[in-house]
């Protein structure tokens, strides 16, 4: 079942507290982020909404349920390849917002002259957002085995997924 009626659009300052409510469990569970679980709300929210990056919300009937940054992966020769991170409120997963979020990304990052998008560090065991970057059009390009430090299931592999725009 989708959400009806989403809407994404750019982060306002209003918006951090919904946002710290999506991000800060997802940080604390350790599970799918390589950000410290005690990461303090203040400096997950400064990351989050960091001036390189510009953020987004996915709303609905005035609740926010997403958030994603969309920013330059490299400095440089590096900067036609863009980065995103996605979270979702845990009473709207498996409700399309991830999937609306990755596409409206996507478009968004066509339309900022980005030539390829590149997810540096996906969690292995998070298998829902693999397999919904994959559907999305992203292939593994790389894996990291042993990367990722996870808080039950020890040490896991970390992958690389691209996609050329």
């Amino acid at each position: 079942m989708t959400v009806p009626d989403l809407h994404i659009r750019p982060a306002a300052p209003s918006d951090a507290e919904a946002i710290w409510r999506i991000i800060g469990p997802t940080i604390r569970a350790g599970e799918t982020y390589a950000l410290d679980r005690d990461l303090p709300a203040a400096a997950a929210l400064a990351y989050w909404l960091g001036a390189d990056r510009e953020t987004f919300v996915a709303e609905a009937d005035g609740q926010i349920l997403g958030t994603y940054y969309i920013r330059a992966n490299q400095a440089g020769g590096g900067a036609h390849v863009c980065n995103c991170g996605y979270m979702t409120a845990a009473e709207a997963a498996g409700r399309g917002v991830a999937r609306a979020m990755c596409a409206h990304s996507l478009d968004h990052a066509r339309s900022q002259g980005f030539r390829a998008m590149q997810f540096n560090f996906v969690v292995s065991t998070n298998v829902r957002a693999v397999k919904l970057w994959q559907s999305m059009g992203f292939t593994v390009v790389g894996r990291l085995p042993g990367a990722f430090a996870h808080p039950t299931e020890g040490y896991v592999d970390a992958l690389v997924l691209f996609q050329t725009l």
